[in-house]
């Protein structure tokens, strides 16, 4: 990843795509798919092959106004324990088709603030997860959290590595108090660092840094000063995202003040800027928004070209079916996708009735299941393997994506892909706008209004 193109590569190629954590984008997933779909895919599934987990819990005690997040804003934490329960019968309900606890190779709680649950909460919710899975008692499974650093004592610390995470992901966004006010999220960096500090000394092998660029009142200057203190504590992986204004989607992001978000010119040069500090500092870039430093998992799924896209950004696991619990959840089961109902209290409706929470889904095409392949490789190695997709698939790739190759002469002609008959590769210089060289594989964006996705750059 490089900053050798300028401004007018950004205005002729940055406008809004989906971020592809999923292909088609959740914005095709429709109301025709229901609970029988996922059975019907579930029973269809080997039940000894391992799984991936997804938990959502959707609760924070204040709301951060840049959160896109599905969430439930709330000090009263006695609404946690009933939602615990909720989930573990949400998993009860899928145990026939899961079989007799197959393994669970890689585990993420997201929300919202998984931490708001108490530490009792916590433990039932993993009992309730080794009820229907085996976890891996070496270690050796991928047991992610995000936490919030505010929300996040010692004693929390120690109980999460004691009930088998191995991995946390901290919340920062800037450490600048200007920023931080604007966006209602003010925690110091000296809360941050010891939490990074605690959590090393609890062993725990791997911590990740999530930051956001183009928020309100940041500079070049101040974030630099930002990225700066992100190399004192040295996380394993560090989350790049480019904030989404859109206020017309997302109530709270309507407390944001859009004279004070940075200009494209000002969010270009803190990308750029960010990257190179990042490459100095030893980090490879992985893709997209994502950098690790070169010994940990997902440098090496990388290069071991295992890694995948889902709805938790890049996996080092990506051969794995996720199946996702709780409001919102998403679930990817080899051509399907399926999502729990979004509204907490419908969740809580169906899970009561003793009914499958699924509201909404897909079920992928051969088409479909090939530009999956396509954009993911894209993505996830900057290259597609033109030759491999063509015996995989019994096609010609040049006649089958004729139209496609065509839209893609531009990038071409400005140096951001290089192309011959056995490869497509996304240049160093291509790099920061690869989400607008999978555009041209997505042919749903073609109809789709793209005003519902954020911008590439």
């Amino acid at each position: 990843m490089n900053d050798s193109f300028d401004a007018s590569l950004v205005a002729r190629y940055g406008e809004s795509a989906p971020r592809y954590t999923s292909y088609p984008p959740a914005t095709q997933f429709h109301g025709q798919f229901g609970p029988d779909d996922l059975g019907r895919t579930l029973a269809a599934r080997p039940a000894d092959r391992p799984w991936s987990l997804y938990v959502h819990v959707p609760f924070c005690e204040s709301v951060c106004y840049y959160c896109a997040c599905n969430k439930t804003i709330t000090k009263h934490h006695d609404r946690a324990g009933p939602y615990v329960a909720r989930v573990a019968r949400e998993l009860a309900l899928l145990s026939p088709w899961l079989g007799a606890r197959p393994p669970l190779d890689q585990l993420h709680w997201g929300g919202g603030t998984p931490t708001f649950l108490s530490h009792d909460e916590m433990r039932a919710l993993m009992c309730a997860i080794a009820e229907r899975f085996a976890l891996r008692a070496d270690d050796g499974g991928e047991y992610s959290i995000e936490i919030d650093p505010r929300h996040a004592s010692d004693a929390t610390l120690a109980l999460l590595r004691s009930i088998g995470f191995n991995r946390l992901s901290l919340g920062v966004q800037d450490f600048d108090p200007a920023v931080q006010l604007a966006i209602n999220r003010e925690q110091s960096f000296a809360l941050v660092r010891h939490v990074a500090q605690t959590a090393r000394s609890l062993g725990f092998r791997s911590l990740s840094v999530d930051l956001i660029y183009g928020l309100p009142r940041q500079t070049r200057d101040s974030f630099a000063r930002t990225v700066d203190r992100l190399l004192e504590i040295a996380p394993d992986r560090v989350s790049l995202f480019n904030y989404a204004h859109l206020p017309e989607r997302f109530k709270p992001q309507r407390r944001i003040n859009a004279a004070e978000i940075p200009d494209g010119l000002t969010k270009i040069a803190i990308l750029s800027g960010t990257a190179e500090a990042l490459a100095g500092a030893g980090y490879v870039y992985i893709g997209l928004d994502h950098f690790a430093k070169a010994g940990d998992e997902l440098a090496q799924a990388q290069r071991d070209r295992t890694l995948a896209r889902n709805f938790q950004g890049y996996s080092t696991r990506g051969h794995l079916d996720v199946l996702g619990v709780g409001a919102s959840a998403v679930s990817r089961i080899g051509a399907i996708y399926s999502q729990n109902a979004w509204d907490l209290k419908e969740y809580e409706a169906l899970i009561d009735q003793g009914t499958l929470p699924v509201r909404r889904g897909f079920e992928l095409s051969a088409d479909d299941e090939l530009r999956r392949e396509v954009i993911n490789d894209l993505l996830c190695h900057m290259q597609c393997d033109v030759a491999a997709v063509e015996a995989r698939y019994g096609l010609r790739f040049a006649t089958y994506f004729a139209s496609e190759l065509a839209r893609l002469e531009p990038f071409i002609h400005d140096g951001l892909v290089e192309m011959d008959s056995r490869r497509i590769t996304v240049t160093a210089r291509g790099q920061m706008l690869v989400r607008a060289v999978c555009a041209v594989f997505d042919r749903y964006l073609l109809i789709a209004d793209r005003r519902r996705f954020s911008r590439v750059v």
